[in-house]
């Protein structure tokens, strides 16, 4: 049994050479005694049911899932150094700038391998064979291909600096990963652990990035496994909440309160820090499900009233774009079977009513984008 705030986070043991930071396992019971703690648990479980109750009542919540998704997708992929904008994430291959066809090819990649993992949890539990499978297809075809996708490294790799002389940190040596992995996954399904699911995931996250098993894509598979790990408990009811904003918003202090616990064996801060996160992100997430009924409610009623016979056409158009907000005219045809002509009017009429406006400036090969939908999403 481990105590958080007496928590020793691991000891510096010697390699060829250099150190590297061998972690203390975490399968066994945790307990605290700080009352600080129990109060941030309370208001993040609390905002947590918020949201689940919410989405209950969404009609269609599934409808804007997708956009949390590529939400996340974006801001995970961006604090590892992408540079693709939430809109353009949204654009067909053949219309991204061929500067930005990396960094836009690791976001598609992180919402496939996301949407995959979550599929997968029907019939897989959190395991290294849902973990590798993961990994592979987020660095299909990307700047890390070379790094064995969809395996756990075979070297030692390092954090920061440009070798391992001037590293910040040096993760465990790939000799120990099965038996550290072998406790992490234990740990994850360890039911006779009697410590609260919020905790755990916190625990879970700060364990698999201080391990670092894979070569790269170490740090957007650890913010990944958070939510999934709660789908997984059932603690979130819906894959809308993903703690990548929140570390996004201040870079440093994210990766400070993880450095800390194994500096300083402040385990305790870090779950502070894990559970505010939590609070104002799953309150940030009730509240834009609310704005985008509000905006749904009152597009479906413009759709309704201003576009005549083109209304049932209008409102196969108008579902399509709640989960692809970028459309083209070609694309129309298809979603609604119409001849070109009808399609660009159709189009037109969206453009009129200020539902969509047009994206790239082009008179040909024009993209047409549902601008105040994305915003809600892009804070």
């Amino acid at each position: 049994m481990i105590q958080i705030e007496n928590f020793t986070a691991g000891r510096k043991q010697q390699g060829t050479g250099y150190k590297f930071f061998m972690p203390e396992k975490i399968n066994t019971d945790w307990f605290w005694t700080d009352s600080k703690l129990n109060k941030l648990l309370e208001n993040a479980s609390f905002e947590l049911g918020q949201l689940n109750s919410f989405a209950k009542l969404v009609p269609n919540v599934d409808l804007f899932i997708h956009l949390h998704i590529m939400k996340e997708a974006v801001i995970s992929s961006k604090i590892e150094g992408t540079q693709t904008h939430f809109d353009e994430a949204f654009l067909q291959g053949e219309n991204i700038n061929p500067e930005r066809k990396d960094d836009w090819q690791e976001i598609q990649n992180y919402t496939k391998a996301l949407n995959t993992a979550i599929t997968e949890l029907d019939v897989l539990p959190i395991s290294s064979r849902l973990i590798l499978n993961t990994h592979k297809i987020l660095m299909e075809g990307v700047r890390g291909e070379k790094k064995t996708p969809g395996e756990y490294r075979r070297s030692q790799n390092w954090i920061g600096g440009k070798s391992l002389e001037d590293a910040v940190f040096i993760p465990p040596h790939h000799d120990y990963l099965n038996e550290l992995l072998s406790d992490f996954e234990n740990y994850i399904h360890n039911e006779n652990i009697d410590i609260p699911l919020l905790i755990k995931a916190a625990i879970i996250h700060y364990q698999f990035e201080t391990i670092h098993p894979f070569l790269d894509g170490n740090g957007r598979i650890g913010r990944l496994l958070i939510t999934l790990f709660l789908i997984e408990k059932k603690v979130l009811n819906k894959p809308l909440l993903y703690l990548s904003s929140y570390f996004d918003k201040n870079k440093s202090l994210y990766y400070d309160n993880l450095t800390r616990v194994r500096t300083h064996n402040d385990m305790l801060q870090w779950i502070k820090y894990f559970l505010v996160g939590i609070t104002q992100t799953a309150k940030l997430a009730t509240q834009t499900l609310d704005d985008v009924i509000s905006l749904k409610s009152e597009h479906e009623n413009i759709i309704q009233k201003n576009f005549g016979k083109r209304m049932k056409n209008g409102l196969i158009l108008y579902n399509h774009i709640l989960q692809q907000p970028m459309i083209t005219v070609k694309e129309t045809e298809k979603i609604c079977k119409l001849t070109p002509k009808s399609a660009g009017d159709l189009i037109n009429t969206f453009v009129e009513n200020k539902i969509i406006k047009e994206f790239t400036g082009q008179f040909r090969n024009r993209i047409f984008i549902y601008e105040t939908y994305l915003n809600l999403f892009n804070e």
